[in-house]
C-alpha cells in the first residue's frame, strides 16, 4: 500500500515505514485471532498487520481513505474486511460477537481518550491494545502514582489493564507533521479485569477526587456524603495523585461499606 497521507479529523498519517512496522510488532499476545484497526488512512501500517497471522479489520470514517483501501483490496487481491463508520457509534458486538479481538491504530488526537474508554467498556473482548497517541496523553495514560500527570485516565485504564510505554515517534515522520510528539503505548489486559468493590462508584470515586485534585480528599470526595467517622481515617489527608489504583480500590471498598451502613 502507499504512504501517501492526508490529515483528517485531527489525524496526522505516519509515512515512515520503519515505525509502522514496529507499532504493528507491538502486539505480542497469542489470545486473539482478530484484529482491529482504527483509523487506518492510506494503509501504512495496515499492510504489516496483512503479513501476520491475523484476521484483519480495519475501520475508517473518511471516505477517500476508504474508497484508496478498497481498490488496494480488488487490485492486490488483500484479505483485509473494510468497515466505514465511527468507532465511537459502532456496536463492537455486532462486528466480533463475543470473539477476543485487539485493537491497534495510530489514532487521531482529538479522540484517543474516547477510544481507551471505549476499550475500557468492552474489555471482557479486548485482550490487548496498541497505538500512537500525543505523547502527553501516552504518559498520562502510563503513568504511575505520585506523578502531576497521573490522573483518571492513568487510575481507571491500569485498573485493568497493564500498561507500557513503548517509544516515543518525532513529528517529522508524519504528513502533515504535528505540532507535538506521540508516543506508543501497549495495554494488555489482566488476568483478573474484575472489580472487588461496585464498578460505577469506583469510576465516580476516582472522578470526584480528581476534579479537585489539589485538594485532600477529605475535601475532594465531601459531595459523596462520607460518615464523619470514615472521613478521619488516614487516607483522606492524602491528595488523589498520591493514591496507587489498589488504594483507589480499597477506598472505595470503604465508601461502598459506609454507604451499607449509613
Amino acid at each position: 500500500m502507499s504512504v501517501r497521507a492526508k490529515k483528517h479529523l485531527g489525524q496526522h498519517f505516519l509515512k515512515d515505514e520503519e515505525i509502522a512496522e514496529n507499532i504493528a510488532n507491538s502486539l505480542i499476545t497469542d489470545t486473539y485471532n482478530d484484529v482491529l484497526e482504527i483509523g487506518p488512512g492510506m494503509g501504512v501500517l495496515t499492510k504489516y498487520l496483512l503479513k501476520k497471522e491475523y484476521n484483519t479489520h480495519v475501520i475508517e470514517i473518511d471516505r477517500d481513505s476508504i474508497a484508496y483501501l478498497e481498490t488496494a483490496k480488488k487490485v492486490q487481491k488483500l484479505d483485509i474486511n473494510i468497515i466505514e463508520g465511527d468507532f465511537l457509534k459502532i456496536d463492537i458486538t455486532a462486528l466480533f460477537g463475543n470473539k477476543q479481538f485487539a485493537i491497534i491504530g495510530n489514532f487521531p488526537y482529538n479522540i484517543s481518550t474516547q477510544i481507551v474508554f471505549k476499550t475500557l467498556e468492552n474489555r471482557h473482548l479486548i485482550p490487548e491494545f496498541s497505538g500512537m497517541f500525543q505523547k502527553e496523553v501516552a504518559k498520562r495514560i502510563a503513568e504511575k502514582e505520585g506523578s502531576k500527570v497521573y490522573g483518571i485516565l492513568s487510575v481507571l485504564t491500569q485498573a485493568f489493564y497493564d500498561v507500557e510505554y513503548l517509544f516515543t515517534v518525532p513529528p517529522t515522520v508524519f504528513d502533515p507533521p504535528p505540532k507535538v510528539e506521540s508516543g506508543v503505548l501497549r495495554l494488555i489486559r489482566k488476568e483478573d479485569y474484575s472489580l472487588p468493590v461496585d464498578e460505577k462508584l469506583f469510576y465516580r470515586v476516582v472522578k470526584t477526587a480528581f476534579n479537585q485534585r489539589r485538594k485532600m480528599l477529605r475535601g475532594s470526595l465531601k459531595s459523596l456524603n462520607l460518615s464523619d467517622k470514615l472521613r478521619e481515617e488516614p487516607i483522606f489527608v492524602m491528595r488523589p495523585e498520591q493514591l496507587s489504583v489498589k488504594e483507589f480500590i480499597d477506598l472505595t471498598a470503604k465508601i461502598e461499606q459506609d454507604v451499607i451502613r449509613d
